[in-house]
């Protein structure tokens, strides 16, 4: 039987970089499809635009874009906010429908208080005055990622756990942690001098849930992390923000039924079914 899903008032992700080999779209997928959120908030980076590759596409990638249409046809407000990877979709900002929008900042009136979300590659010095580095940086993080993946794969098959070079290549170089903290103390100082009482970030791929206090006053700091390393998203009920981090056990209850479900959409992707669905529905018509 398959596991009800979880009713929850807003949930934030981001960083998920689908198109890219790094992206654990299968493992997000898992997690879409056990919540039914009242408001979903994609906060950058959600397609890689930058590190595309027509050839590359996989199935699991088009499991989650399917799962989150169906998310919106069954009433889930969506917002769709834009980031440097994929930020070909600036020009659309303010488009809407039905449901979906894109936007490039948001601001959520809630109950607990004023919520300011943004990507956040607005405070990316890279970004602004050599987008040329950033994007050979990109480059190398993805080939970094898709390295991890093959060392992951060689791992569990001798029974060891997964290891995240990048996130070691991070810890080693000492001009991460203060670009962290300067990233941080910077969205919260903005954040108190313009009355707001939550910021949610993304683009820096470090989840956090902490309050920072600084000359102005105080601010409750949010990052709702990525889907290549941490696997993390923000979600907030009656007033509370939890950071919700994906745990393989959660699912194994319902992997026949996701094993399921994802051979029924591989065969949904097939040319041949395509062909003779169309064929049978023309048939019925006449």
């Amino acid at each position: 039987m398959q596991k009800e899903k979880r009713e929850v008032e807003l949930v934030v992700i981001s960083d998920v970089h689908l198109g890219t080999y790094g992206s654990r779209a299968e493992e997000l997928n898992n997690y879409l499809n056990s919540i039914n959120p009242t408001t979903l908030v994609l906060n950058g980076d959600f397609i890689d635009i930058w590190q595309f590759n027509k050839h590359y596409f996989p199935t699991s990638n088009m499991q989650v874009i399917k799962t989150i249409t169906s998310m919106l046809s069954k009433g889930t407000t969506i917002y769709y906010i834009t980031g440097n990877h994929d930020e070909m979709l600036r020009k659309f900002n303010g488009f809407s429908l039905g449901q979906f929008h894109i936007v490039n900042k948001l601001v959520l009136n809630l109950d607990a208080g004023k919520a300011w979300l943004f990507h956040g590659d607005v405070f990316d010095t890279a970004m602004k005055h050599s987008k040329w580095i950033a994007k050979l940086g990109g480059k190398g993080y993805d080939l970094l990622i898709a390295l991890n993946t093959l060392v992951n794969w060689v791992s569990e098959k001798f029974g060891r756990g997964r290891v995240s070079l990048s996130k070691k290549v991070k810890d080693s170089v000492k001009g991460v942690l203060k670009y962290v903290n300067n990233f941080e103390e910077t969205a919260a100082e903005i954040a108190i001098e313009n009355g707001y009482d939550f910021v949610i970030c993304g683009h820096i791929h470090q989840p956090a849930l902490k309050q920072i206090s600084v000359k102005q006053g105080k601010v409750m700091y949010l990052n709702s992390g990525d889907w290549i390393e941490n696997l993390t998203a923000l979600e907030y009920n009656e007033g509370n923000w939890i950071l919700k981090r994906y745990d393989e056990k959660d699912y194994l209850k319902n992997h026949s039924a996701l094993r399921n479900h994802k051979e029924n959409f591989k065969e949904a992707l097939n040319y041949e079914s395509l062909l003779k669905e169309v064929i049978n529905h023309a048939a019925n018509v006449n």
